[in-house]
């Protein structure tokens, strides 16, 4: 397993492509309301990319066809943006990638469009608090199991369950680097982490239970059994202290 270690220099840069990945996903979440397309975000994507001077990570990856992922309740990640319309009471997964000066942040939301049920608005607290969860943890000397822990235990002590086929990674000059960070599993297992190493922490979380599927498309990953899903993620950089955040989408 091949952990690469960043210069300070290169997390500047990285820090540069974070803010510019944040921004984007503030802009996206205020704009979202019922009525409007999944294309339509991607347009907004697309224009704020051009704004900044940045390119997109996601367009082109293996063969993805758009700029921003857009996934919708039952969906958990990889949603293809289309002419599907947006409803009232839907939770909708923003994951969105940018590239600056050779450089990539990396970072999800999932947003309640109008009025959500109770059950939703849980979903969303337990999936965003348990990233912050693994965030906590993530420092030199701990273990990468120590991440993934955190936040199975957090999600299903509060009788949730964690995505399993779908991890964290590495990231940097490429997209996707190693390690991977499952988001489940024992403490204490694993690389060890290392001040200037750099993570994409993405627990998503299903109401039922934890299986997946591949809807047609090839692309939008589904829950096995119809439950809704949630998904946060943000990029960070590991430090002798608490992990510095490089997407501050919350901020």
């Amino acid at each position: 397993m091949a952990i690469i270690i960043k210069s300070p220099d290169e997390i500047a840069v990285m820090r540069r492509a974070g803010m510019v990945v944040a921004s984007i996903l503030k802009t996206l979440s205020k704009e979202i309301r019922a009525g409007m397309t999944t294309a339509d975000l991607d347009d907004i994507a697309v224009s704020e990319l051009t704004r900044y001077g940045a390119t997109s990570s996601f367009k082109g990856y293996m063969g993805f066809p758009a700029t921003l992922c857009v996934s919708i309740n039952e969906e958990i990640v990889h949603g293809i943006p289309d002419d599907r319309k947006i409803c009232e009471g839907d939770i909708v997964s923003l994951d969105f990638g940018a590239k600056v000066d050779g450089f990539h942040g990396d970072a999800a939301l999932t947003v309640g469009v109008g009025n959500i049920s109770p059950q939703d608005k849980r979903l969303l607290d337990t999936t965003r608090g348990s990233l912050e969860a693994g965030i906590n943890v993530a420092r030199d000397g701990a273990h990468l199991g120590d991440i993934s822990a955190a936040i199975q235990h957090y999600v299903e002590s509060r009788d949730f369950s964690v995505v399993r086929e779908y991890t964290g990674h590495g990231i940097g000059r490429e997209m996707h680097e190693e390690p991977q960070i499952p988001n489940f599993g024992p403490p204490g297992y694993g690389p060890v982490l290392r001040k200037g190493m750099t993570v994409a922490i993405e627990p998503m979380v299903n109401i039922g239970g934890w299986q997946t599927k591949v809807k047609n498309d090839g692309w939008t990953v589904v829950t096995g059994d119809g439950s809704h899903s949630a998904h946060f993620e943000k990029t960070i950089a590991i430090t002798d202290r608490e992990a510095e955040v490089l997407t501050p989408w919350d901020s």
